[in-house]
């Protein structure tokens, strides 16, 4: 589309535009109601632990013990307060990613072009339009070039709406206005219009619809989690009302006996779990961000492991996008002659070529080919005359991959086609001969197998307004070939290496010459010379035929956009987990479909994005492989802190029940539960999230994509961790008492072991399968704060008298603490042991 001229300014300047967002405020529309702190007490007011720690309050209340009910509402508070900052900080990443997903708009601001966030627009804005973008605010139309928008969104009709402009009935009238609105959608065309409502002024505004946001569905993960919270916490409500029940009746104290009951409920609930979940996506989506890729949809993290064949483009993923033209070919009755720009300066006839390729292109340009030929142009030739106008355009179609552009010679009737496309389609509509044809697609061939792009350019003429419905009516001329080169970037070969490595298949789809997409396979590591298929081949297959070819094939070339569904859904037939790029409209129905759908940032479209689960801010293939490998490390410290939230509740559990079954001194009462609480949430939630990745992160095969995450094996697991704890701390205590060591010494001491024990299941698990330096891996600060705030406030409550008195507990001697020490070192060194065994036993297996 030519550039607007539309007064002096073009555009509002940046002082303008300042004013008027201060008076209108941001372009967006209404959001759901922010999640404030209060909103998240009363959410986590409604939490079972929260009301048995409230119920534990009242009880010492009415037992008269005013301290201990108000050292455990402190530690309530301390709770609360831990998951209103772990659930707020949640809420602020959500929101910026909502920020970053939000419609972008192309302005005109102090005469120049700028990309600005659609939020960003003010009254009066210039915007430019093309195909594939959201209209981001009610807007005038001014320019409109076979435009055409999808308000189906606004008025339930599937069909586009072709805007044109209407022209004035007299010199005295104006033409009346065609608006377009915010939320539509481009479909063809191109326009430039005039902002004129934005946010809730906007009609979508008023008919008061909610665009903004990512919808929160419940992931497979979640499904899995709250149906294992449910089971435990009915299994854990029904052992403590037990437990309570025996102790009121076997000691006769019933407010005992409810406090007893209430300790057993804390020990067993495992509320840690959903705040896991919710904690390690919102940060797994934040940690993808600060690599360029936008989590659109949380459950994509969750698939990212599970990928088994990444299918990506060529142009600008693989290659880095930056187009040159390193050859013009023309085809002489001798035969072909090639200019190249280490060549002589350019003649007329090729002039005339490179001429014909920037009538054929955008006069502004965005698409790298096209910038191509405006680059040469400017060396090589004279500026287009003024007064040429274009009347037409006729756009890419799967069917006809080409593009023409009709030109207006001065104010004469007469005008000029230049169409430029693939050269099989071109060649076809200029009415040459078979050895003609034959010449000029050998030529093709020969230039796409060094990697180049190559287009053919064409032309026709005529007189009057009456031209053509389609381009394929145009008598066109062929006038040449144009090869360009777009080198593939450095970092793609190790990418597609490390792929390998991982087990994930790198299938290229791309639009290209067969030739040209080889060539770049080669240089990027894909195989491709073994099995390739090209988009006709792929259209005549039955669906049971293509399932049989994608198992083996790796690139895919001359495919229109609709195909790439069919591929998509072959490749998950034959039973792969599927992630598939995409940047143009027709690639969002592929995009909608694959397991994790992949939009490019720089160049896709606003309808690509938002079919996307997964946006490339920098369209580079490496970075799609980064967010595999994020993907993997985030499962597996996922699965790290599920099996330490299942261990450590056994010992907890355990050490509740079994002193009331045998007779010994009662060990914890809820205050001592809600210690531990503090020391568990912050460690599930922030340590493991910050936990390094596998050293063989991605030397493993992607895990099935059906396997659950509580699965049998890591449940034994666990209860062999918790229960091998239990049964270190629970003999320590039985000896304590059985060698006469006074009662609260003994609980001191047990109670100490215990806290050291848990360190040493943390230790334990922070790797999956490492051995004792990765216990000890200085690489997470996390871990090494969160240990030193546990040692302090265990010693605050041995040390300050209120607390120790508060819990129970006397000091215990130097040999019972340094007895306590040892079994905290014993626990660690038997669950690496035990580690090691159940690690070999898989191997075997």
């Amino acid at each position: 589309m030519n550039t607007p001229h539309l007064g002096s300014t073009q555009g509002l300047s940046s002082e303008q535009a300042a004013r008027q967002f201060a008076l209108d405020g941001p372009n967006e529309l209404p959001r759901p109601p922010r999640r404030t702190a209060w909103r998240i007490f009363l959410e986590v007011a409604r939490e079972p632990m929260f009301q048995l720690l409230a119920a534990a309050v009242t009880v010492y209340g009415l037992l008269g013990d005013v301290a201990e009910a108000g050292v455990l509402l402190s530690f309530l508070v301390v709770i609360v307060s831990i998951t209103l900052v772990q659930e707020l900080r949640t809420e602020r990443v959500l929101e910026a990613l909502v920020d970053m997903t939000s419609p972008r708009a192309l302005v005109w601001r102090d005469g120049t072009r700028q990309r600005l966030a659609g939020t960003a627009l003010v009254l009066g804005d210039l915007i430019e339009l093309t195909e594939g973008d959201r209209v981001p605010a009610d807007a005038v139309l001014l320019q409109a070039n076979d435009l055409a928008v999808d308000e189906s969104l606004l008025s339930g009709e599937s069909l586009p709406v072709v805007k044109r402009l209407a022209p004035a009935s007299d010199a005295t009238t104006t033409a009346p206005a065609v608006v377009v609105y915010a939320g539509t959608m481009v479909v063809a065309g191109q326009a430039i219009a005039q902002v004129s409502a934005t946010g809730g002024r906007s009609e979508i505004g008023r008919l008061g619809a909610v665009l903004g946001g990512i919808p929160a569905e419940p992931t497979p993960l979640h499904g899995q989690t709250r149906q294992l919270v449910r089971w435990v916490s009915g299994l854990g409500l029904v052992v403590s009302l037990v437990v309570g029940l025996l102790y009121a009746w076997t000691r006769g104290d019933w407010l005992g006996g409810t406090l007893a009951g209430i300790t057993m409920a804390m020990s067993l609930l495992p509320q840690e779990f959903l705040l896991i979940l919710t904690v390690f996506m919102a940060m797994g989506a934040r940690r993808l961000s600060q690599h360029r890729v936008l989590t659109r949809r949380a459950a994509t993290i969750e698939a990212l492991g599970a990928a088994t064949v990444l299918c990506t483009d060529k142009t600008g993923t693989l290659t880095q996008n930056r187009m040159a033209i390193e050859a013009l070919v023309l085809f002489k009755p001798d035969g072909p002659v090639t200019w190249t720009p280490c060549g002589p300066h350019l003649d007329a006839e090729f002039q005339a070529l490179l001429r014909w390729g920037v009538l054929a292109s955008e006069q502004d340009p965005f698409d790298p080919m096209e910038r191509a030929f405006h680059q040469l142009a400017k060396t090589h030739l004279a500026p287009k005359p003024a007064h040429w106008r274009l009347v037409h355009e006729y756009g890419l179609s799967s069917q006809w991959p080409m593009m023409t552009h009709v030109w207006q010679v001065d104010s004469t009737p007469h005008h000029l086609a230049a169409a430029k496309g693939a050269p099989e389609v071109v060649v076809r509509l200029c009415q040459l001969s078979e050895e003609a044809q034959a010449q000029v697609l050998k030529q093709a061939s020969a230039l796409a197998d060094q990697g180049m792009r190559v287009l053919a350019l064409a032309s026709a003429d005529g007189l009057g307004n009456d031209w053509p419905a389609t381009q394929q009516d145009f008598t066109f001329r062929l006038m040449g070939l144009v090869a360009l080169a777009d080198p593939i970037r450095e970092n793609v070969p190790r990418a597609v290496e490390e792929c390998r490595r991982a087990g994930i298949r790198v299938v290229m789809i791309t639009g290209d010459h067969p030739g040209t997409a080889l060539a770049i396979a080669r240089q990027a590591g894909i195989d491709g010379q073994a099995s390739w298929l090209r988009g006709d081949e792929v259209a005549v297959l039955d669906d049971a035929a293509l399932q049989r070819r994608v198992a083996t094939t790796t690139v895919f070339a001359r495919v229109p956009p609709q195909q790439k569904l069919r591929i998509v859904r072959a490749l998950q037939a034959h039973g792969e987990v599927v992630a598939m790029t995409g940047d143009g409209v027709n690639d969002a129905p592929s995009l909608k479909a694959a397991h994790i759908g992949i939009a490019m940032g720089g160049r896709g479209t606003d309808v690509a994005r938002e079919a996307a689960s997964l946006v490339l801010l920098d369209d580079d293939f490496a970075s799609l492989v980064q967010a595999v490998r994020l993907g993997r490390r985030i499962y597996d410290n996922l699965r790290k802190a599920m099996r330490f939230v299942f261990a450590v509740h056994v010992p907890i559990a355990g050490l509740t029940l079994l002193p009331m079954l045998l007779g010994w001194p009662l060990l914890f009462s809820p205050m001592h539960i809600a210690f531990l609480e503090i020391v568990i949430d912050p460690v599930c939630a922030i340590v493991f999230e910050a936990e390094d990745e596998e050293a063989d992160v991605m030397a493993r095969p992607p895990r099935a994509p059906s396997a659950p995450l509580f699965s049998v094996a890591m449940v034994i697991q666990s209860l062999l961790q918790g229960g091998l704890v239990l049964l270190l701390v629970a003999g320590f205590y039985g000896i304590l008492l059985h060698l006469g060591v006074a009662d609260k010494a003994a609980s001191a001491a047990t109670f100490v072991a215990l806290v050291l024990s848990n360190i040493a299941l943390i230790l334990a698990n922070r790797s999956r399968a490492g051995g004792w330096r990765h216990t000890f891996h200085p690489g997470n600060p996390a871990l090494w704060w969160m240990l030193l705030l546990i040692a302090l406030l265990l010693v605050l409550v041995m040390a300050v008298p209120p607390l120790r008195h508060l819990y129970g507990f006397e000091v215990p001697g130097l040999a019972l603490l340094a007895s306590a020490w040892g079994v905290g070192v014993l626990a660690l060194v038997l669950l690496m042991v035990q580690k090691r065994l159940l690690r070999s036993k898989a191997n075997a297996a």
